[in-house]
């Protein structure tokens, strides 16, 4: 397995097939008019949230044209969705102290799409007491502090302290990683890298750790075939300097995609006969499938170049690490 060496062909096409899917169903993401009061976020925001976090990556990085206008287009209608971030004035009126308001507000932020309402009260409530009031999941606070840094914001506590305390910043013994854990795990390279825009954020430690342990997480969750957070850890692999590839994972992720170009979350067959059923059982990792086949194509195509981040992480670990190894997976 030698790193930042993809398949192009079989990236591209996952990519397509996930984008596919997407925009034949993203009238699934559309919000129900009770969106800001009484319908549940988990069901509603949670799902055009990443829809949009991820398409605004793969619409500004992929290489192929037609690729990043499909990204576009369902980047443009989650805005939309949004009436253009009325939703998040109303929203914050509501839950001045919740925090999904303003981080899903912050992926449009970022792409210049801003609502003059929502810059004047998120620059008054994220200056509350009870904003600063401390969370217990770390890695969630990572990702206000980065929404907070989309905005323009004052971050209400310092990133680098608050990653400290997360799994990763702690580095645990890798063989108790847990599914909850591993999730975190995956979130908290992606806040700390901006899902995957400066990798180079990774210290040699974090770096070393991730590329040592990899392989043997990615094997044991695909012998689970829980493809969602499969695609998790392949996008983290493809944060890390030299951008390891692993050919095998790769292609059995592509295996769990089906002809219409959802990827279920688990391995369960066949997939809900139901619509709505069978959208909350694959959009999640549809949609992981296409942010990490992009985020592995972009990284593949930097290392082949030369112009990736400098491998810092490489001297963690001497030797061979398990992903240039055959036997790895």
């Amino acid at each position: 397995m030698a790193a930042g060496r993809g398949d192009p062909e079989l990236l591209d096409r996952l990519v397509g097939g996930a984008l596919g899917w997407l925009e034949r169903r993203r009238d699934r993401f559309r919000l129900p008019p009770d969106a800001t009061t009484d319908a549940d976020p988990n069901l509603t925001l949670k799902p055009l949230g990443e829809l949009a976090e991820l398409t605004q990556f793969i619409g500004s990085t992929h290489p192929l044209p037609g690729v990043r206008a499909a990204a576009e287009e369902l980047f443009a209608f989650a805005w939309r969705e949004t009436r253009e971030g009325e939703l998040f004035a109303e929203l914050i009126r509501g839950e001045p102290y919740a925090t999904y308001p303003v981080e899903i507000y912050g992926a449009f932020a970022q792409a210049g799409l801003r609502h003059p309402a929502v810059e004047e009260l998120v620059l008054t409530t994220t200056g509350l007491r009870g904003w600063r009031v401390a969370r217990e999941d770390h890695t969630r606070t990572l990702g206000v502090l980065n929404a907070e840094r989309r905005i323009g914001l004052a971050q209400h506590a310092d990133f680098d302290a608050e990653f400290a305390r997360t799994g990763l910043g702690l580095r645990p013994e890798p063989w108790a990683l847990d599914r909850k854990a591993a999730y975190g795990l995956t979130h908290d390279v992606f806040h700390l890298t901006d899902w995957g825009r400066n990798r180079h954020r990774l210290s040699p430690e974090a770096a070393g750790y991730l590329r040592l342990w990899l392989p043997s997480w990615l094997e044991n969750w695909l012998e689970e075939r829980l493809w969602d957070l499969v695609g998790e850890l392949l996008a983290v692999a493809a944060c890390l300097p030299g951008a390891p590839y692993d050919a095998a994972a790769w292609q059995r992720l592509a295996g769990a995609q089906a002809a219409d170009g959802g990827v279920p979350e688990t391995g369960a067959v066949p997939r809900p006969a139901d619509p709505a059923e069978d959208f909350l059982a694959c959009y999640h990792s549809t949609l992981v499938t296409a942010f990490a086949g992009t985020l592995a194509r972009t990284a593949s195509d930097e290392a082949g170049a030369g112009t990736g981040p400098v491998p810092a992480g490489d001297a963690a670990v001497a030797g061979p690490t398990p992903f240039e190894s055959e036997a790895a997976l």
